[in-house]
């Protein structure tokens, strides 16, 4: 089969579409998927450049999520079917013609939606509802403050955040990806790049009660800062580095909370797992994206050929939402 493979680590031109070992058949609880398309993140971003390796016994293959046509089943595996379109949440492996994954992290693609589409959608929504509801309890009524508004992730946990009731105030680098934020849902929209985001929330709301933040040390302290009392924290990334000094007084005099997750290194099965998360979305979140309420927002759609110049979009100050790359 074919994959993109890393000639070394560095710039996006050191992915090549090359012929790989194939795969073998599905073991226990495993489909295969022939890959139609895969979603681009930034995760990936980072593994190309050598700074996010897979966790053990993961593919080395980038690509953390994909959608495609069930082609194989193992043993035990009951409710999907070969033939099934479906996407997937991966550990890796998704920039491929072909997947292995658990089939407790397989979702159908939902109704109304092409399956390509579907590529888009199961690492933002794992990301953000096992963060904003499963761990921060997001719920009508909460101001919920998103970094990187227009984002992959920021414009679904807008979506998402609006459907539960919440209000929804974000951070965004220009003009134009703070106007795909208002038309998803934000009512107070912050341009990072001419405001303070702390100084723009205080004068209007006490504080926010939950922050989904992905840039880590660099915002620590003014994300504390603009927490209401018992808000809390959530940081998913560390795009704005990985040290920082905490004023405890300071969170303890709010009752603050952080909490610091990941995905792609959670278990498959048991208590936080992944298995956990994908029940969770198939409940409450498919329902809301086959009848309207949320709809993926995709940027850009290439050819896995091209899989450098969807790295370099995904980096680019215009794009909002995702990136995905065409496979079969």
């Amino acid at each position: 089969m074919y994959a993109v493979t890393l000639d070394g680590f560095g710039e996006p031109e050191v992915m090549k579409w090359a012929q790989v070992p194939d795969l073998p058949p599905p073991g226990p609880g495993e489909v295969l998927i022939e890959v139609v398309a895969a979603g681009v993140n930034r995760a990936d971003l980072l593994q190309r450049q050598g700074f996010y390796p897979p966790p053990p016994g993961a593919s080395e293959i980038l690509g953390l999520e994909c959608s495609g046509v069930i082609a194989a089943v193992g043993p035990g595996v009951r409710d999907r079917h070969i033939g099934d379109e479906v996407c997937a949440l991966l550990s890796g492996g998704g920039y491929a013609e072909r997947v292995l994954v658990p089939e407790t992290q397989v979702l159908p693609v939902p109704e109304q939606l092409d399956v390509a589409a579907a590529a888009a959608l199961p690492e933002v929504a794992a990301t953000v509802w096992s963060n904003l509801v499963m761990t921060a309890g997001l719920h009508s009524g909460h101001l919920l403050l998103i970094h990187g508004g227009g984002s992959g992730i920021g414009t679904h946990a807008i979506q998402v955040a609006r459907a539960l009731g919440a209000r929804v105030a974000v951070t965004a680098g220009s003009e134009h990806k703070l106007q795909r934020c208002r038309e998803l849902g934000a009512t107070v929209l912050i341009n990072y790049r001419e405001h303070d985001f702390v100084t723009v929330i205080h004068s209007e709301y006490p504080g926010v009660d939950i922050i989904l933040d992905n840039m880590g040390a660099a915002y620590l302290e003014r994300n504390v800062d603009a927490l209401a009392e018992d808000g809390q924290l959530v940081v998913i990334g560390m795009q704005g580095g990985v040290k920082a000094e905490l004023n405890l007084a300071a969170l303890l005099a709010k009752r603050g909370t952080i909490h610091a997750t990941n995905l792609r290194r959670r278990p498959e099965h048991g208590r936080h797992s992944k298995a956990e998360i994908i029940t969770e979305l198939r409940r409450h979140v498919w329902p809301l994206i086959s009848d309207g309420t949320v709809v993926p927002v995709v940027s850009a759609e290439l050819p896995i050929t091209d899989a450098a110049q969807a790295h370099r979009l995904l980096d680019a100050p215009e794009t909002v939402g995702k990136v995905i790359l065409r496979i079969g």
